[in-house]
């Protein structure tokens, strides 16, 4: 049964249609996905099937009674509200189901009424009450807030930050369990832990449906059953996440281009036989020069532009980056605790935490933007001791996250080359707007202000700013914020082709899989470590170190729990003494070099995996040579032990 069903929608501003033409099925309990490039509509066709903005033309017909929510790209809230009271209004449609389950029992407990129809009423109302999250709603709502990341549920909406804003709207709009659920890049500012626990919370507990805007091509693929992309005006309708989006999209431009192919040969041929008649033609030959014209005024498919990222690397010298016993911390609290990190080049660090763990402000004692420890100009902000060492060549690229390095009020154009009609790329001088094409900007968008931009549009022209630069050290703090997914793939292949190394804090696991050579890890309290290979490869990595620790936690436990055995009896003969076997001597013999042998291949391993071109061109290799580095070691430990049992055995014989 359809919650939402829209035909023929159009929607123009000005000279430029967004929606030509857009018709949208949703089912109840259905989970879609919507892709599509940044400005091609997307939050428009959603606020249009939400309510909260008209088409111009076209019919939407919504399932009577079924609740609408939207969690937008910029919630607006009264700035005296706490964040609790924020998320408790997201509870109206569950107060209201209690409240009528509430007043139909009492009516039943009075005797008053028909009770069949009282006896429906009530199970009718309780339905919705478990629906809307059951009865004990209260523990449900803090555990959301605590989920999302909500970390001070009682200040005032005035003093949060955007981040926080949008995680409150979040927590407000699960806790309310609508019929169709509209989320609008509900991973941005989200850590990679939240994340992972909202993929989870959407596939497993949310109950209606679901309208899924999203650059996360993980969340994407792991909750949406149906994807749809928005494309030149029109909506293209694709089964199953994202994978499979790409697998039916490549077979579509594929028909697309024989289609095309076919059109082209078509012409030729009708053209060569108009070419060969003489003037006096039949009905049939009439109508064939018809057919002729009408494939001739046709347009062809219209080419699928995609961003063109690329950077001017310079040379590096012997040093790039170095960490050394760096401190950073905040309010008394350590953030950052002697870390010693070294940046070589072609790596491709990304860095991962909770947030509020430190991640931007190592970022920016890298960039020298806080002081040190004793500095009077630092002490109302994060403190830092140890030292940044960067290299006498090293020059640095920043993209922050709040994009900060525009002017809104400025156009396009003016915020990448002031009032220059040519900007200096990579050494030589281009047209402006011939460099915003590479970006996806319409030359007649440049003059545009920035401020009047999509979020997605902003990133772009911020990477297009960044990249007139000739660097060797890229530093990105969350640039998959707001960025469709064409241009993440064209910002991946750009870093993977970098002549230069780069620092990425990001929560898109997707992009850490493509990217990165190692992941450095905020793991809180000061503890900062880093892991060989992508994000797949350091989480298997910590679920490793996480066993071993249960394990010897279990035997420390079930040792403990063992009874001391008793002293054992006097030796029959004061000569006895445990001997080595012929067998245990012969081990003993060749333990040494087999100990060797697991060291060194301990050692191979390692090397393998501390190589930033594994994770470039054998990524799939990561796992299976984690697993093999595991066993290597846990050998090399069992023969030492062994190596240290038969020794004493010897010596005790010996002594005897």
């Amino acid at each position: 049964m359809p919650v939402l069903t829209a035909h023929d929608l159009h929607k123009a501003f000005g000279p430029q249609t967004i929606l030509d033409g857009v018709s949208v099925n949703i089912r109840t309990g259905e989970r879609v996905g919507l892709v599509g490039l940044n400005g091609s509509g997307k939050s428009t066709l959603a606020r249009i099937l939400a309510g909260v903005e008209q088409p111009d033309s076209g019919t939407i017909a919504r399932r009577r009674g079924a609740e609408i929510g939207v969690l937008s790209q910029d919630p607006v809230f009264e700035p005296t509200d706490t964040a609790r009271d924020v998320v408790l209004a997201g509870l109206s449609a569950w107060h209201a189901a209690k409240a009528r389950h509430d007043e139909v029992s009492r009516a039943l407990a009075a005797g008053s009424g028909d009770a069949e129809a009282l006896l429906a009423e009530q199970t009718e109302a309780a339905a919705d009450v478990e629906r809307l999250g059951g009865w004990d709603m209260m523990h449900r709502v803090d555990a959301i807030i605590g989920h999302v990341g909500v970390t001070r549920p009682d200040a005032p909406m005035s003093v949060l930050s955007g981040g926080d804003r949008r995680r409150v709207a979040l927590a407000r709009l699960l806790v309310s369990r609508p019929a169709l659920a509209v989320l609008d890049e509900p991973s941005n500012h989200l850590d990679v832990e939240t994340v992972e626990w909202l993929e989870r919370y959407l596939v497993e507990e949310h109950p209606g449906a679901l309208l899924l805007i999203t650059h996360d091509r993980y969340l994407l693929d792991r909750v949406a059953e149906r994807t749809l992309e928005i494309d030149k005006g029109k909506v293209y309708s694709y089964d199953g996440g994202y994978e499979e989006y790409l697998e039916q999209k490549a077979d579509r431009l594929a028909l697309e281009a024989r289609t095309e192919s076919n059109r082209q040969n078509f012409l030729r041929t009708e053209l060569e036989w108009l070419r060969r008649q003489p003037k006096a033609r039949t009905g049939k030959q009439k109508a064939r020069i018809q057919r002729a014209e009408t494939a001739k005024s046709a347009p062809p498919p219209k080419a699928e532009r995609t961003a063109q990222l690329s950077v001017e690397a310079v040379r590096t010298g012997k040093t790039i980056l170095e960490l050394k016993k760096l401190g950073l911390s905040l309010d008394g609290k350590w953030l950052v605790r002697g870390l010693d990190f070294t940046l070589t080049k072609g790596e491709r660090v990304g860095i991962v935490g909770r947030n509020g763990t430190g991640k931007t402000t190592m970022l920016r004692a890298i960039l020298g933007q806080l002081g040190v420890e004793g500095d009077g100009a630092a002490a109302e902000g994060p403190r830092m001791e140890g030292e940044v060492v960067l290299g006498k060549n090293t020059s640095v690229a920043y993209f922050d996250q709040h994009r900060s390095g525009l002017d809104l009020d400025k156009s396009i154009f003016e915020n990448i080359a002031g009032s220059h009609p040519r900007v200096e790329v990579g050494g030589r001088s281009m047209d402006v707007r011939s460099y915003l094409e590479r970006f996806l900007f319409d030359p007649n968008k440049a003059r545009q202000p920035v401020g009047s931009l999509s979020g997605g549009e902003r990133a772009r022209v911020a990477l297009a700013k960044m990249l007139t630069q000739s660097v060797n050290v890229i530093i990105l703090d969350e640039p998959t914020n707001d960025l469709d997914v064409m241009t993440l793939a064209a910002l991946e292949e750009m870093l993977i082709e970098l002549d230069g190394s780069a620092l990425v804090v990001t929560h898109d696991r997707w992009f850490l899989n493509r990217v990165a050579t190692s992941i450095l890890a905020f793991e809180g309290d000061g503890r900062v470590v880093r892991y060989a290979g992508n994000y797949d490869a350091y989480r298997e990595q910590r679920a490793h170190a996480a066993l071993k620790i249960e394990a010897e936690a279990r035997a420390a436990k079930a040792q403990a729990a063992e009874p001391r055995p008793a002293p054992a009896k006097a030796a029959a003969k004061a000569g006895d003494k445990p001997k080595l076997t012929f067998a245990e001597r012969t081990e003993l013999d060749g333990i040494v070099g087999r100990i060797d042998a697991a060291e060194q291949k301990v050692a191979e391993l390692e090397a393998k995996l501390a190589d930033p071109t594994l994770y470039a061109s054998r990524g799939t290799d990561v796992a299976g040579l984690l697993s093999e580095l595991e066993r290597a070691k846990e050998e090399a430990a069992r023969l030492v032990s062994r190596w240290e049992e038969l020794e004493t055995k010897r010596e005790a014989a010996g002594k005897g």
